[in-house]
């Protein structure tokens, strides 16, 4: 299984904005990385929703249900709501947390797509 963590400013798109509609095209990715990850998923693919800006919070989650790769820029990704996480995690707490060390998630900030191990995903399930 691929794990994902996708990053939006939640004035611009939501959880609640997400649970309202059950689901979206997620777009509005250019850099060339998060792209890259956008390509490797696959229905059934696992991601967490992060709300940047002020909020700076793991929220939800929600799962990939298809990639149509045949825009050149970056493919179209379908993607399904899940459900709130029990104990939003805050950038504080996963910076705090040994298993993100490495993450991209703390080392390259302005990632708006970022690879997550099992162990990773499960932390933010717990």
């Amino acid at each position: 299984m691929t794990y994902f963590l996708f990053k939006t400013e939640p004035d611009v798109y939501s959880f609640d904005d997400f649970l309202r509609d059950g689901e979206t095209i997620w777009n509005g990715v250019t850099n060339p990385t998060a792209v890259k990850h956008l390509r490797e998923m696959k229905a059934g693919t696992k991601w967490i929703f992060y709300h940047t800006g002020d909020d700076r919070t793991a929220v939800g989650t929600g799962t990939v249900l298809s990639v149509d790769p045949t825009d050149p820029k970056v493919p179209v990704v379908r993607v399904k709501v899940g459900r709130r996480l029990k104990t939003p995690k805050t950038l504080a707490a996963i910076k705090a947390e040994k298993l993100f060390v490495d993450s991209p998630l703390v080392i390259l900030g302005r990632l708006s797509v970022v690879p997550l191990t099992e162990a990773q995903w499960n932390w933010f399930l717990g």
